[in-house]
């Protein structure tokens, strides 16, 4: 039983983890906002929400779309019977009063009174609604570090030769172990420490919002209310709670002191800050960190219509692949730059382990005795396209084993959807309204359709 393993592990520790776990021959049960760790792992959800729990067979996505149609499904019943309540009522209201017809109109009203009328269905819960939105555009030269060391004791060097820059508009994630100085590289940055070597020069008309994950700006003295007022004094009380609304906090709430928050209030309260801040340029360090998945997903989608620019930490890698342009991934000695998300970031360091991988084993080759050198060269010569070759293989075998696992996904979603539909055919209020069983068989039609096309392009794929 895991209570949040994934909090305050580094990728690698994560990526570690998760092979253990998939290796692992007992149960598991896992409480865990880590979306991509859940994917990778788990096969089914349990819900708890409003009291109740619900089950979803399936990763993290696949509880997504499952929760959508349930409700789409649970909403169109409702509805067809809230139509033939409002036609049964009409009917009734209509004749009741003519000798000819109240018998059948009392028929109806009876029918009515007996009818077991299902509660509309609930949709989301209330969550988070916010917006950034810069006061101002930065110049387009937003940023320039070159040559950033910090040393902290004499001969005990955190980084050095860390050089990056940021162009207007731009969204870079700064990966790297734990312990590294990526938290002391932002620092730096914002101006609260001083890099021992190295430059840092900021654009014109930049003006930075900062989001620490320990809330060290936040005065445990202070009030949910007090914390914003102290800040934007200017702002009409009004605003204030209009902002803390959008954040959940209501009514008696924004008198809570900051000290008595949890973790994730906390870090609602500092974005609140941050978007008051009107700041063209957000430096964020791990800002998912105590957020549950809904306002996790919130913070997503403000942060991809954001029209500034965007400089985060974070070892959430579902958040890195939605919202990462370029990754940075600080080392001792300097800083790698990769373009694309997480995902394009494993897979081109895949490639240069591969590549290295080749280069020490020609190395080794080269070591032999001269006699061999000279037939080696020679092989060489003749062997290059069947090397290119080779490697172009390698490439095609992964996008194989990928789209592999894309139609397997598939192929597991489709049986399941297959089996749902045939299972509300048996249903009788389903069997024996000719409507909706023609629509659940031609929705049936078109997945069996599509199975059968996706069990041939695996099974293509197989033979290859």
């Amino acid at each position: 039983m895991l209570d949040e393993p994934t909090n305050y592990l580094d990728i690698e520790t994560l990526t570690w983890l998760e092979d253990y776990l998939r290796a692992y021959p007992g149960a598991l049960l896992v409480v865990s906002h880590d979306r991509y760790f859940l994917d990778r792992l788990v096969t089914t959800i349990v819900e708890i929400e409003r009291h109740r729990s619900t089950k979803y067979t399936g990763n993290y996505s696949r509880y997504i779309e499952l929760k959508a149609a349930e409700y789409e499904a649970q909403m169109k019943q409702y509805e067809k019977q809230q139509d033939e309540i409002a036609r049964m009522e009409a009917f009734v209201q209509r004749n009741i009063v003519r000798a000819s017809t109240t018998k059948r109109a009392q028929s109806r009203r009876k029918a009515l009174d007996r009818m077991e009328r299902m509660d509309k269905p609930v949709g989301e819960l209330k969550k988070a609604h916010f917006a950034f939105e810069p006061a101002f555009m930065s110049g387009k030269e937003v940023l320039d570090v070159d040559s950033l060391s910090v040393t902290f004791d004499p001969g005990k060097t955190l980084f050095r030769n860390v050089t990056f820059s940021l162009r207007r508009g731009e969204t870079a994630a700064l990966i790297g172990p734990n312990g590294i100085g990526k938290s002391t590289l932002l620092k730096c940055l914002t101006g609260s420490l001083q890099p021992s070597l190295g430059t840092i020069r900021w654009g014109t008309k930049v003006k930075i919002g900062y989001y620490d994950q320990e809330h060290t700006s936040l005065n445990p003295a202070n009030t949910v209310m007090e914390e914003l007022w102290s800040e934007y004094p200017h702002l009409e009380e009004v605003r204030i709670r209009t902002v803390l609304g959008s954040f959940l906090f209501s009514g008696d709430d924004v008198l809570k002191k900051i000290s008595a928050l949890s973790g994730g209030e906390k870090a609602r309260v500092s974005l609140a800050k941050l978007m008051l801040r009107e700041a063209n340029v957000l430096i964020l360090d791990e800002p998912t960190n105590h957020l549950d998945l809904f306002s996790r997903e919130v913070l997503e989608a403000a942060l991809v219509d954001y029209e500034g620019t965007l400089l985060f930490i974070s070892h959430d890698r579902y958040f890195l692949n939605k919202m990462a342009e370029r990754v940075i991934e600080l080392h001792s000695e300097g800083a790698e730059h990769f373009l694309g998300n997480y995902d394009d970031y494993i897979a081109k360091k895949d490639e240069l382990a591969e590549i290295a991988q080749e280069q020490a084993q020609q190395e080794g080759t080269r070591s032999a005795s001269s006699t061999e050198r000279m037939v080696q060269q020679e092989l060489e010569k003749s062997g290059a396209a069947a090397y290119a070759a080779g490697k172009q293989a390698s490439r095609e075998e992964r996008s194989r084993k990928r789209k592999l696992e894309t139609l397997e996904q598939r192929i597991t979603e489709l049986e399941e959807a297959i089996g749902s539909l045939e299972e509300q055919m048996t249903l009788p209020e389903v069997y024996q309204d000719y409507t909706a069983l023609q629509e659940i068989q031609t929705q049936l039609d078109q997945h069996k359709q599509e199975l059968a096309e996706v069990y041939a392009s695996w099974e293509e794929l197989m033979e290859e």
